[in-house]
């Protein structure tokens, strides 16, 4: 017997698990501190009304034995897909409804797709990144080349005809950057994966964040994208489905390499390797997007980008650099004094009693920023920006 030796190229923690261990020591030695949790992307507003009802009778349902729900499709119930299909046609963007697969979340995913691409593609991943695209990779000892996101680019970069990629990730809203493509720079990156027969990962989990009409809120708003991308999607930030899990993937029917259609091998793969969402979650998801619920979500985004405001307002009054804010739940700044990532992570805890994410943890890139999430309580919020300020003047 012989273990999958890619793992062990892996940092030993993975970076969320390491700062939740230096905040737990933390309090331990100081309980009577409050800690403000300004990291992790975790909600913190409930589920909504028509979501609880939904999933309410749903589980009521499943009491009863002429209503009750034992296996049911992999690839997600008509009545989830139909509606999922209905969002995006109020975008004006057309699915066929096997072209949605629904899931248990946008993580899951992003790392299970690669069970149908082969080991040997070179895989583009932009440099800072959300840690899960790069590890799911280095478990299958793919090669890995890593793009250039800095200041001077806005952490948004564009393709390099000199780089020779299978593989391209791309995540807008950015996660942990927080910074968004326009229509002009997706057509960029659309038209070089056209023209080298590569597949584009469109990582689009905070798309509702996006306000500006004029910035892409999904891949296929780009000519050309079903030719060459999947769209991965979630109701964790959206909807408050954190601790409920239920995502959904796009494999458009177009895609095609070698004469093979991903969207039949996808198919394939769910079918044996996944035995679906519960009925309960679906029903749940379904009242999202009813009208609604779409309703009802729209006022906790609000909230959030309300939080997002004042976090950018501490960043304007206190002279800091940063990105993100205006359309994602997400600040990226550059630390204060040419502090380090840690440093600053350290400073925050101790001095502060704040929680952030070091830059440096999502990849060298991120050495000198530092990533504050909007999900917190309002209060909260306005409490960690006060001692921020207050601290730097």
């Amino acid at each position: 017997m012989k273990i999958n030796e890619n793992y062990l190229k892996l940092e030993e923690s993975y970076l969320f698990s390491t700062i939740a261990h230096k905040v737990a020591a933390y309090q331990k030695a100081n309980p009577q501190k409050k800690i403000i949790r300004m990291g992790i992307g975790d909600v913190t507003l409930p589920l909504c009304p028509a979501v609880v009802t939904a999933m309410r009778d749903a589980a009521a349902e499943m009491g009863r034995k002429e209503s009750f729900h034992g296996y049911g499709p992999e690839q997600g119930y008509p009545f989830l897909k139909e509606a999922v299909q209905h969002y995006y046609f109020s975008r004006n963007i057309k699915l066929d409804e096997h072209e949605i697969f629904i899931s248990d979340g946008a993580k899951s995913d992003v790392g299970n797709i690669l069970d149908i691409l082969s080991a040997d593609n070179t895989v583009l991943i932009p440099n800072p990144v959300y840690p899960v695209y790069v590890d799911t990779n280095l478990m299958a000892g793919r090669k890995i080349v890593y793009m250039d996101a800095n200041r001077e680019n806005g952490f948004l970069p564009l393709p390099d005809d000199r780089v020779e990629a299978d593989i391209i990730y791309l995540c807008s809203p950015n996660n942990p950057t927080g910074a968004v493509y326009s229509k002009e720079q997706l057509q960029k990156w659309v038209d070089y994966a056209l023209s080298r027969n590569a597949l584009i990962l469109f990582d689009a989990a905070y798309e509702a964040f996006v306000k500006d009409s004029a910035l892409p809120r999904s891949i296929y708003e780009i000519d050309g994208a079903k030719r060459c991308a999947i769209e991965f999607c979630s109701l964790s930030k959206t909807a408050g489905f954190t601790g409920t899990r239920c995502g959904y993937t796009i494999v458009p029917e177009a895609l095609e390499f070698d004469g093979v259609k991903l969207n039949k091998l996808w198919l394939r793969r769910q079918t044996t390797k996944f035995n679906g969402v519960p009925y309960v979650i679906q029903r749940a998801a379904a009242a999202a997007f009813s009208e609604v619920g779409q309703k009802q979500i729209r006022e906790n985004l609000q909230y959030y980008a309300d939080n997002a405001r004042i976090m950018t307002g501490a960043m304007k009054e206190t002279g800091l650099w940063f990105t993100g804010g205006e359309n994602s739940p997400y600040i990226w700044m550059q630390c204060p004094n040419g502090m380090g990532s840690w440093e600053f992570f350290d400073l925050l805890l101790n001095e502060l009693n704040v929680v952030g994410t070091p830059g440096e943890g999502f990849g060298e890139n991120g050495k000198g920023y530092f990533r504050l999430t909007a999900f917190g309580d309002r209060q909260d919020t306005a409490e960690a920006m006060n001692r921020l300020t207050d601290y730097l003047k």
